[in-house]
Parts: C-alpha cells; structure tokens; sequence
C-alpha cells in the first residue's frame, strides 16, 4: 500500500494545513491515530522511536507520549481531546510537555507556541482516506505567532516523514 498523494501543505492566515491521501479506509485511519497499540509504531518525526504512549480518547482525555532520536534526544508531548467524531473528526489542543504530562515549552525553539489547536478531519472516497489537518497556534504572543509561520518548511518536512509512517503502518494492519 501507498500514500496516494500530499497536497503541498500552505500556510493560511496562520494557519498550517497539510493534507494527504492513503489506500486505506477512513476506519482504519482513524484507528491508526487514535489507538496507542498502532500509534508507537508510527507516531512522530522520522528518526524518532516512542518510548511512552497513551491514550485517554474522550473529550477531556489527554494523548501523551515520549519520543527518542537515534542520538538519544528524548522529547515529550501531549494532546488534550476537544472534540471527538469517530471516524470523522479530531480537534485537540496540543503541546510540548514534560515526561509527567506537563505543559512545556519546546526544547528545540523556546519561542514556539506554547499550545496549539490542531483539527483533523477524515475523509473516504472509493476505500482511500483523505487526512487533512489544520494546525495553528492556540492563544499565541506575537512572537509564537510568527515563530510558527516561519516554520512551516520545517513542519511540511515533519509530516511528510510522519505520514510516510503512517502509510507503512497502514500496511501492517491492513495486511492482518
């Protein structure tokens, strides 16, 4: 199985939205982001392996999960879930944190975001699923505000990576 296409990600009064389409039912899709069993096989930049996930998938509930580079590099995050339509829709205020689940500021850029709210909609036609995501900063200063639109080369390079992820992963559980 193969992503079928990435729509060039754009930046949109400041707000990052990316979309990409995959051979696989919108079903499993959403699976795939939501279960913890499936997300530590794909979840996050290529390069790093997680090393905690879990997942409370309730409005309220918080995904939070610990990664590691090759060089050791451990980071942390965690969404709080907003909103929850299976197998439509996900919105969540996201954030770097710290390893207990709290709000952190990013350690590789200080003047990041310190939230953002990310909304994740699902989309099937003919058995592929469309995954687009917009993603923006969540009550930002202004500094966070141009700190994230000017990381938008650097986010398109993150998701591609993620997503070709996702697109493997997708081929494990459809190949079950």
């Amino acid at each position: 199985m193969e992503a079928i296409a990435t729509a060039g990600a754009r930046m949109t009064d400041g707000e990052f939205v990316i979309s990409r389409t995959f051979d696989a039912p919108r079903d499993l899709v959403f699976k795939a982001n939501t279960d913890p069993e499936h997300l530590k096989h794909w979840w996050g930049p290529k390069g790093f392996a997680v090393i905690a996930c879990t997942v409370d998938l309730r409005p309220g509930g918080v995904f939070h999960y610990g990664l590691r580079s090759a060089n050791g590099v451990e980071m942390w995050g965690r969404w709080v879930y907003r909103e929850i339509v299976a197998p439509e829709r996900l919105v969540v205020a996201g954030g770097f944190s710290d390893p207990q689940g709290g709000l952190a500021r990013n350690p590789f850029s200080p003047s990041w975001p310190l939230e953002t709210l990310s909304t994740s909609t699902f989309t099937e036609k003919a058995g592929r699923t469309t995954l687009t995501i917009h993603w923006a900063p969540l009550n930002p200063t202004e500094e966070e505000r141009k700190t994230f639109a000017a990381g938008r080369d650097g986010m398109e390079q993150g998701f591609a990576g993620t997503f070709a992820q996702l697109d493997a992963h997708l081929a494990t559980m459809r190949a079950r």
